[in-house]
Order: structure tokens, then sequence, then C-alpha cells
């Protein structure tokens, strides 16, 4: 039995006896993760403590193997997460979020501004410490992997990469309780009713002027009879689409853009609610029209974008008209709907509507690809060689001897290339399961080998005086900015208080409180916001921790 002795005993480092350990530290720690207290559960960051456990109590790894694990898992995690936020990353810049960006920025340097006071001002002057402690006080482990992985090119190496867990694992508990906690000071601070919030955010989704509109409308102004549907564009200057058109004889018929209207005609457009009016006063009153019913020889369909091809090519150029005879009117991504407007490009996995005659719809379909088969399969050339230059990118120095390392590198590139991959004819469309899988094994190997690495110090350097400093600045740290910038947020501009609660979790790119948020409002506000603010936190958190170590270290 001495080979069973040599997988489970503490003190083995043979390739087998990692294996199992990993396996079991992964598997134990998103067991207890799911586990909820409150309604608030940590998820996968309880692989950390386990492995911090484990280490407490003898487990150890091979030096070598834990760097690559900790290492590739970093990578894994962190490209996948640039592959997650790019789409949405230099959108979220746009009107709508540039607030709740900003107040996320102001977030970010209250975070760093605390910190830089307890060092130079408190009692914590160990900076692997303190950078520790700033990630777990915002819950953002991406940030702490890019400070170990700048740390670990100094003198100070291993064991300063180890002290830095320690401060991470210190803060992180109350980090979680802390969001939450500032979620109810805000609510009590401006006596906010959450189920007058939850009807104001639901009646401004009710009245979105974001996804495209129906709309039927009667032509009655003679001004416009004779003119042609690009003539119309003219007159009416935004983006709209005629789905179809109904002679006065009640034939249907998909208009081009040479199509001529007459008084009586009857359109179906598609085009964004603010717009529809314009439509109302130029070409004449809405009607009731129930299109399905109508005897018509057209039918609308869904087609999915599975050809690499035509990733990044703009609607306009398919000539969908000239070449099928066919209207496009939607663009489904990601679940949301987009105005299919000539100048937008379709990308791996969109659902484009187009109506039109079947055999022409299946034509183009043909060309499209339209097969689900294709995109359960893993784009892993792209991964691989966006890895690859993530690396290169990270290994450039910046200036002042500043890398953005192995960890700033590979997200930098993949938000570039979810941006931009179309025009090197990389696709990087990941289906929702591949995506979520190669993000939470990346993040559970990268955990598992932080805490097993500094569990053997992990009791002598948290159960102490020293420790509960550490647990009381982290508190601080994670509750003081919140409280400013929920109160900046509420009091200046009259933001619903769901959208802050997302503006909380996103900011400190906390899942665990962005589901607190879900589950007490019952509405997908907080995700929206958390959407907004998550790519520019991410990337500035994982900036922020590392440029610390490099700056103070």
């Amino acid at each position: 039995m001495e080979w069973i002795t040599d997988l489970i005993f503490p003190g083995n480092t043979s390739i087998a006896s990692t294996l199992v350990l990993y396996s079991f530290v992964i598997a134990a720690g998103i067991y207890i993760g799911k586990l909820r207290v409150g309604g608030v559960s940590l998820g996968v960051t309880f692989v950390l403590f386990v492995g911090i456990v484990m280490g407490h109590f003898g487990y150890v790894v091979d030096n070598n193997i834990l760097k690559f694990v900790r290492e590739f898992g970093l990578i894994l995690f962190i490209f996948s997460i640039g592959l997650q936020v790019g789409p949405g990353f230099f959108s979220s810049f746009k009107k709508g979020g540039m607030t709740l960006n900003g107040l996320a920025v102001l977030g970010v340097m209250l975070n760093v501004a605390i910190a830089l006071g307890v060092y130079f001002w408190g009692n914590i002057k160990d900076v692997s410490v303190l950078v520790g402690i700033m990630s777990g006080a915002v819950t953002n482990t991406p940030g702490l992997a890019a400070a170990q992985q700048a740390i670990s090119q100094t003198p100070a190496g291993a064991e300063a990469a180890n002290m830095m867990a320690s401060g991470y694992a210190a803060a992180y508990p109350l980090g979680v309780v802390g969001i939450i906690m500032a979620m109810f000071v805000i609510k009590g601070m401006f006596r906010i009713n959450t189920s007058d919030e939850i009807k104001e955010i639901e009646a401004e989704q009710e009245n979105s002027q974001l996804k495209p509109f129906l709309l039927s409308i009667e032509v009655t102004n003679k001004l416009i009879g004779e003119r042609t549907l690009l003539q119309l564009h003219d007159v009416i200057q935004c983006n709209f689409v005629v789905s179809r058109i109904m002679r006065t004889d009640g034939h249907v018929s998909i208009p081009k853009s040479s199509t001529q209207i007459h008084t009586g005609d009857k359109l179906l457009i598609v085009c964004s609610a603010h717009d529809a009016d314009r439509f109302r006063a130029v070409l004449g009153p809405e009607v009731e029209m129930d299109w399905a019913a109508v005897p018509q020889p057209v039918y609308s369909r869904r087609i999915v974008i599975t050809k690499s091809e035509y990733n990044g090519v703009p609607i306009g150029s398919l000539r969908l008209h000239n070449g099928y005879k066919l209207n496009a009117t939607r663009v489904n991504r990601a679940g949301v709907d987009l105005l299919a407007a000539p100048n937008l490009r379709l990308q791996m996995g969109d659902r484009l509507t187009v109506v039109g005659n079947l055999e022409d719809i299946d034509r183009l379909a043909s060309r499209l690809g339209n097969s689900m088969k294709r995109l359960n399969q893993p784009n892993l050339i792209t991964i691989f060689v966006g890895i690859i230059l993530g690396i290169i990118l990270g290994s450039i120095n910046v200036g002042f001897g500043m890398k953005l390392g192995l960890a700033g590198g590979p997200l930098v590139m993949a938000i570039l290339l979810s941006r931009f991959g179309y025009k090197m004819k990389l696709v990087t469309y990941t289906s929702s399961s591949a995506s979520l899988l190669l993000r939470e094994l990346g993040i559970c190997m990268f955990l598992a080998s932080v805490g097993i690495s500094a569990g053997a110090g992990f009791a002598d350097a948290v159960f102490n005086t020293t420790g509960m400093w550490w647990v009381i600045w982290g508190f601080v740290i994670t509750f003081v900015p919140l409280v400013v910038v929920g109160a900046i947020a509420r009091a200046k501009y009259k933001t619903n208080y769901l959208t802050i609660m997302g503006l909380f979790s996103g900011g400190y790119t906390d899942p665990p409180a962005l589901a607190y948020a879900n589950n007490s409002t019952a509405n997908d506000a907080p995700a929206v916001a958390y959407s907004t603010v998550y790519p520019l936190t991410m990337f500035l958190r994982v900036v922020a921790a590392q440029a610390l170590v490099l700056c103070l270290a």
C-alpha cells in the first residue's frame, strides 16, 4: 500500500501525487465555493483557501511545476477574460457609459490612493503584502496575478509572491462583504425604496431607444409619392430598413433602393424607436398590420454567421438585394438585437434576420454557413497565436523598466484581437461554454498554485496583530471608495440604485456581489451596469497592481 501513501500523504512531489493534489484542491474548492451564506457564495475563490490549507499541512509541489501551472493558468484566464470583455471595451467609452466608467475610474484611483496612504503613513511597509491586500479588498484576482508575476522578477521573488497571496487571502472575504455593506449604506443614506427603483428602470427599458423598432406606416403624404427608397434615405436621414411593402392591390414584395413609393402603400419599417416619429411625420400615420397573417411569398428567417471569411464584413458588402432579393433587418449579437445598418460589421456567431423568398434565404444561408456545429468547434489557432503575441507584447519594456508581463500582455492582446482580429483573418468567436471552461480552468490552476505555495507560512503571517491590521486596512480600501463613489453617483448624477449596485460589482469585478444584486432585485439592470464598467476597470486594476509593485518594490 506504499503507492497509495505516496499519492495522498504530504511531502511527495511526484507527477502523480501533484496531479492528485491539484485535482483535490480544485474540486474541493469549487464545491465549498458553491455553498451560499446570506445568498452570497465566493465561487472558485475558495480554491485559494483550500490550497492554503493543504500547503499549511505540508503538501508541496515541485517548484518548476508549480511555476508552470501557475503561469499557464494565469495566461489562459487572462486571455479568455480579454476575449470576453474586448468587444465591449471600446464601446464602453461611448456617451451612454462615460459617466459610469468615470465613476468606476474614480473608485480605482481612491483604492490606489488609500493603499499609498497606508504604505507611506500607515503600518504596512511591505509593498508585496499591501498590493495583495489591495487586490483582495477589491476582489480582483487578475490584479493579484499580474502583481505576483511582476514581483517574481525582483530579488524578493517567491517569498514576496507568497506574502502577497497571504495579504490577498486575508482581505478577500471582507472585500465581498464590504461591497454588499456599501450597497446597504447607500440605500440607507438616500432612503431608497428598491421597488420604486425597479419600476423606474423597467419604465426606462420599456422606452429603450436602442433596440430595433418595428413600425407599420401607410403613405399618405403626396409629396413623397414616386420617390425611391434611396431618395427617402436622403429625406429621413437615419438608419432604417424597409422590410416589406404592400401595394394598394394587396401585393407584398421586398423593396430595393430603386423601388418607388406610392400614396396608399403600406410599409414595414425597422428603425430605432426614437426615429419612429420622423416616419409618422414624413410618410403618414401608423397603422395596425399583422404582416404574418398577410398572404405573401415572403418569409423571415435567422441565419447564423459561421463561415470565418465573413468575420468583420460589413452587411452592405453582401449586396443582399441585388444578389439574393433579400433584406436584412436585424442582427442578434450575444442576445442583443442591433439594427442591420449597411456599415455594421458581422462577427462569427451573429444571427442575421433576413426577409424574402425561402429559396433565396436558403442560398444566402449556404453562403454564410448557418451551421451551429461549426460554432461548437473552438478556434484554437487564434487562442495560441494570441498568447504568443501577448507574451511578446508583455516582454517589451514600455518605459521606466515597466513591462505588461504575462498578465498584462495577453490581456491587451486579447482585447485588441477581439476587436480587430478580423483584419488579420483571425476568428475570435468562442462558444459561451468553451469560453467559460477556459476561463474557469485557468483561474483554478492559478489559485490552486498560489494557495499551495503560500500555505506553509500563512497562519504565522495572518493570525496575529499584524494580520489583524491587514484585514482592517483591506476593509477600508474596500468600503470607503464605494461609499464615496455611490454618494456621488446618487447625489450628483441621480443614478438608479440598481445601476449603482452593478457599478459597485463591476468596479470591483466581483461576480458574488453581482449575484447578490441580481437575486435581490430580480432585474438585469445591475448586470448591464456591471458589463459597462467591467472591461475598463478590469484592465486598470491589472495595470494598477503591477504598477505599484514596479514603482515601490
